[in-house]
């Protein structure tokens, strides 16, 4: 069994408040007053966003149990910033608004230095997978 230290685990658990906090101060606001666009893509990313603040609330409470929203989180932060924000950056056509969410993604960084890897190493990478685990135990 992989430890994980307690001052990594406050890590964690600030990085799930700083998501909970931080983005459901913006999207809760607009889901439960319905103000913005709510055309059919805003909509949608209000509504992931706002489960994804929820979510972060868990991890506040499990946060080792939920490192896969934390996954996720890194997961999509890093696909813009090479599908998106990189192109733009090489062929100078960043524009202030790109510029900034690149800035607010890049905070991404917090997320990797958080997660436990030697954790996710032994639990997600190296560890059994579930089917291997259910014919184990018939």
């Amino acid at each position: 069994m992989t430890a994980v230290s307690k001052y990594r685990l406050l890590f964690l658990r600030a990085v799930y408040a700083l998501l909970a906090i931080g983005m459901g101060s913006i999207m809760w606001p607009a889901i439960i007053t319905g103000s913005g666009d709510w055309s059919l893509m805003p909509g949608v990313v209000k509504c992931m966003l706002g489960a994804m603040t929820l979510l972060a609330l868990l991890g506040i409470r499990y946060p080792l149990k939920m490192l896969p929203l934390l996954f996720w989180e890194m997961a999509w932060k890093v696909i813009w910033l090479l599908a998106v924000a990189l192109p733009a950056w090489q062929s100078e056509a960043m524009d202030n608004d790109t510029l900034q969410t690149a800035i607010e993604a890049g905070v991404v960084i917090l997320v990797f230095a958080a997660v436990p890897w030697r954790y996710v190493f032994a639990h997600y990478i190296k560890a059994e997978s579930d089917k291997a685990m259910k014919a184990a135990a018939a």
